[in-house]
């Protein structure tokens, strides 16, 4: 479980598509219509797979304790971390394309 984990923070699609394929209904539990699923595989994923980890580990069923949601907001923070950073780093480029 560490090693997924660890896993998630680098390569959370390939941690999401692994849970996915070997954690029958661990996702499918959290992320009830399909669509939710595709939906955070491709924008959130490290949320998603906070927000799977709260309603199947730390709470009763279909419940999402306090300690859950702030799983869930730091997952958002570096989902969002994430997609900033590409931004800006292309960003850098194409200025410093232009300056040449």
């Amino acid at each position: 479980m560490c090693l997924v984990g660890c896993l998630a923070l680098f390569f959370p699609r390939i941690a999401m598509a692994l849970v996915w394929a070997f954690g029958p209904g661990y996702l499918e539990r959290a992320l009830h219509p399909w669509y939710w699923l595709v939906l955070g595989f491709l924008f959130l994923p490290t949320t998603s797979l906070a927000f799977a980890y709260s309603m199947n580990s730390l709470a009763p069923a279909g419940d999402v304790p306090p300690l859950g949601w702030v799983l869930v907001g730091v997952g958002a923070l570096i989902d969002l971390g994430l997609f900033g950073n590409g931004a800006r780093s292309s960003r850098r480029r194409r200025d410093d394309e232009d300056d040449d």
